[in-house]
């Protein structure tokens, strides 16, 4: 599976909050104001990439995830962690730390769903 860019990405968060839509309606819910053809065909794109499928009405074509936004996050993430932290999950939370994005809150609250799962 490939990685999605930045544009299918918010397009995809679209999707997932949406659940379906037409390109009107992902162009209405997307940050920036983008141009309708232009994100039509990054949707085909993604299509290709086995992200989208749609329903057809005619001409028009209704679009959803063909994948989870659970599926894409575990893939990714595990990506992520295995390419820039050794494979390590206590590098990741040490990154997080040292550049304040966890709290000590947050790290005790880890700390107990962890605890609970034994």
């Amino acid at each position: 599976m490939k990685k999605l860019t930045t544009k299918e990405e918010e397009i995809m968060q679209v999707l997932w909050k949406l659940e379906n839509a037409f390109v009107k309606e992902i162009i209405e819910h997307l940050p920036e104001k983008s141009h309708y053809n232009t994100i039509s065909t990054t949707i085909r794109k993604m299509e290709d990439k086995g992200f989208v499928k749609y329903i057809a009405y005619g001409k028009t074509h209704q679009y959803y995830p063909a994948i989870s936004k659970e599926e894409y996050r575990k893939k990714f993430i595990g990506n992520t962690i295995k390419n820039y932290f050794e494979n390590s999950y206590s590098n990741v939370v040490s990154f997080l730390a040292k550049e304040e994005k966890i709290s000590a809150d947050e790290l005790r609250e880890i700390i107990k769903l962890i605890e609970n799962k034994k």
